[in-house]
């Protein structure tokens, strides 16, 4: 059995929450987000290494939280997190323990995952290389110029909308994150590093209950998820 860890970039504000307080403290229906992303994945085996990057002036609160969640397979680390996302998962990424075969990075900000999707990925991730979880786009793309102007209707076969989590190889996502940083180079995902220096990335299909908590209406829709509403 492979050793993974998981790395949960907790560092983003509240701002598009509307709330004074990172969104990853919020709370739904009684739970803070980041808790209930967390237990998303204990109980996966091999899992041994959890990092969690956060704001500065939450590394406390964090490490609070975390502490009624540990367990003695797993060690819990709270560092601070950088001013992009990127530089919170390179942080975390230089603090893996060397034992650790697979790596899983995933949104503190989506606590409705399915252990079964993580399971996928890391299965995947374990064989391929690289593997992330989305959904098919169900809108029609459009693609324009600077000005607005549609230049392309991409074919929405072939387009999927990206989530967490996004599992890879260790030495895989280290060297892509080794070539991104020696470049200068900020990626939207880290499956787009990885993509950056010619590795392939399989995708495996999830579903929407997997929502990014951004806006208040994704807060108001995660109350309904966690009652068990919808």
């Amino acid at each position: 059995m492979s050793a993974k860890a998981v790395i949960i970039p907790a560092a983003g504000s509240g701002t598009r929450l509307g709330s004074e307080v990172p969104k990853a403290f919020v709370e739904v229906s009684g739970k803070p987000i980041l808790q209930r992303s967390i237990e998303c994945f204990l109980g996966i085996e091999g899992l041994r290494q959890i990092i969690i990057p956060t704001a500065k002036d939450y590394i406390d609160r964090c490490k609070e939280l975390c502490s009624d969640l540990e367990s003695e397979y797993i060690s819990f680390e709270v560092i601070e997190g950088g001013s992009e996302r990127q530089y919170s998962i390179w942080n975390a990424l230089k603090i893996l323990h060397n034992s650790i075969e697979l790596v899983a990075v995933h949104d503190a900000a989506r606590p409705f995952l399915r252990q079964d999707y993580i399971l996928r990925c890391f299965e995947v991730a374990n064989e391929a290389g690289a593997a992330v979880l989305g959904v098919p786009v169900k809108d029609t793309i459009k693609r324009t110029d600077e000005v607005g102007s549609v230049e392309e209707t991409p074919n929405r076969k072939y387009l999927w909308q990206a989530q967490t989590p996004q599992v890879f190889r260790k030495d895989l996502i280290l060297e892509a994150y080794k070539s991104a940083s020696a470049n200068g180079y900020l990626g939207t995902d880290d499956s787009s590093l990885v993509e950056r220096i010619g590795a392939k990335v399989k995708m495996i299909e999830g579903d929407s209950e997997n929502l990014k908590i951004t806006y208040p209406l994704d807060l108001k829709v995660a109350e309904l998820i966690a009652k068990g509403w919808i």
